[in-house]
């Protein structure tokens, strides 16, 4: 699958990762199906099994059969009821104490989605396979699927099992390092997958006249751009098409989202040209009223931000958190560093410039990870001295004179900050030093630690 086609499947994915239902859906379902047919099998080979393989069965009456299989049942929803309050207690938690945003990293959660697929499919093949456990009646004689109640038995016990792993799990999740670790795995397979293409990298001089506005049909967010499509709408109206935007930008139903111009020409596209690729354009982009990792790497860094912030909140009132959620924000920014962030052009098969594609500015991405953190944290150090070394880590990865000069207009206005605050000698001196540290990474020097 090539990269222009993987893009609607990444989407596809990532939507489909987060949904709580389709793999519970998935095992009702199964569970259906084997608590018809297994039945069936054990009409017809019961009688012939081995002694040896019988011996292992459920060797009971009719009456045994549906007390296990009641059993079995009534336990199982039961615990599913407590999964799902457990599951909604974590979500809100995660939505008041670290950010809203990372709910999708529970629901995504594939064990806590397991879970609940293997205990609701459990309860519906015990509830199945009772239906068909009769006992002597007149001329009917009695009926005990033995392979089918075993099966309800070793399910039980897989769902005990499967709940312990769930408890331990979900204390794990909880733990606010792995939610910061999984937003930072997921950002940077966003990063390889949409960065690491091969495609050419620069930008197309805009006209100043012959321009015709693009709008969007749909409000939301910009989810993906279906790269492939764009580039044929923008040949078959021999135009060259700018789009404004990236994704996770907010889109406004009726507003501009693009540019197109003649190829080769400063005079308008006809209107008839025009309108097709306005509606060509719009079935190549998707917008949705929540953001994803599918293209937008930005909202990884903005979940991370959020719990920062959230850390730094008079309620909560813990900067180590902070410091932390930064730490990860300075690794995925220093990978960023080794990348160029141009806008992507797609050419025609003759070589000819189709579209531009913008991507986040560097300045744009330090005003995300560095201006909320600064202006919360303007008086506390610990968190002050960990921007100051982002920074300067990242002019140290830095080699492109632009990015350069991006972190040295943010580090001016963090020194602005600092030299606003009441801080004592010692926290102005150390702070003083962060700062120096980071004008020297920006000339390639960095220099050993001085003993304390």
């Amino acid at each position: 699958m090539s990269w222009i086609s993987g893009q609607r499947w990444r989407v596809f994915r990532d939507t489909w990762r987060t949904q709580l239902w389709p793999l519970p859906t998935l095992g009702v379902l199964a569970a259906i199906v084997l608590g018809v047919g297994l039945p069936g099998l054990d009409a017809r080979i019961d009688s012939r099994l081995p002694s040896n393989v019988a011996g292992y069965l459920f060797t009971g009456g009719p009456e045994a059969a549906r007390t296990v299989l009641s059993v079995v049942a009534g336990s199982l929803i039961t615990v599913t009821s407590l999964i799902f309050s457990l599951t909604v207690l974590t979500l809100q938690l995660a939505s008041s104490l670290y950010s809203p945003r990372l709910l999708r990293t529970f629901t995504g959660d594939r064990l806590v989605q397991l879970t609940l697929a293997l205990l609701l499919a459990t309860f519906t093949y015990s509830v199945t396979v009772l239906r068909t456990i009769r006992a002597s009646v007149g001329e009917i004689s009695a009926f005990v699927p033995q392979i089918s109640v075993t099966t309800a038995y070793v399910l039980q016990l897989a769902s005990v099992v499967m709940l312990v792993v769930f408890l331990a799990h979900l204390a794990r999740q909880l733990r606010v390092e792995s939610l910061m670790r999984s937003v930072h795995s997921e950002t940077t397979e966003t990063i390889r997958q949409v960065l690491d293409v091969k495609s050419a990298d620069g930008f197309l001089t805009v006209p100043e006249t012959g321009l015709a506005v693009l709008c969007v049909r749909s409000s939301g967010f910009l989810l993906s751009v279906q790269s492939k499509k764009l580039l044929a709408a923008a040949v078959e109206a021999d135009a060259v098409v700018v789009l404004d935007r990236v994704p996770g930008d907010s889109l406004i139903a009726g507003t501009p989202i693009a540019f197109a111009w003649a190829c080769g020409r400063h005079r308008p596209l006809p209107k008839e040209a025009v309108a097709r690729l306005e509606d060509r354009m719009n079935a190549a982009v998707q917008t949705g009223f929540e953001r994803t990792l599918a293209q937008d790497f930005v909202f990884g860094l903005r979940q991370l931000i959020d719990v920062a912030v959230k850390a730094l909140s008079p309620g909560i009132n813990d900067p180590t958190t902070a410091v932390h959620a930064l730490g990860h924000t300075s690794a995925l920014m220093c990978d960023l560093m080794d990348r160029d962030l141009t806008p992507c052009l797609l050419r025609d098969d003759e070589g000819q410039d189709r579209v531009m594609l913008r991507r986040p500015s560097l300045s744009m991405l330090l005003e995300l990870v560095v201006t909320e953190p600064r202006h919360f944290a303007a008086s506390v150090p610990e968190v002050l001295a960990r921007l100051f070394m982002m920074l300067r880590e990242m002019a140290w990865r830095a080699r492109r004179p632009e990015y350069l000069r991006a972190i040295g207009a943010e580090l001016g206005r963090l020194r602005a900050t600092v030299e606003r605050q009441d801080f004592d000698r010692v926290e102005r001196e150390r702070l003083d030093s962060l700062a120096t540290s980071v004008e020297e990474a920006l000339t390639g020097r960095w220099a050993p630690a001085r003993p304390s």
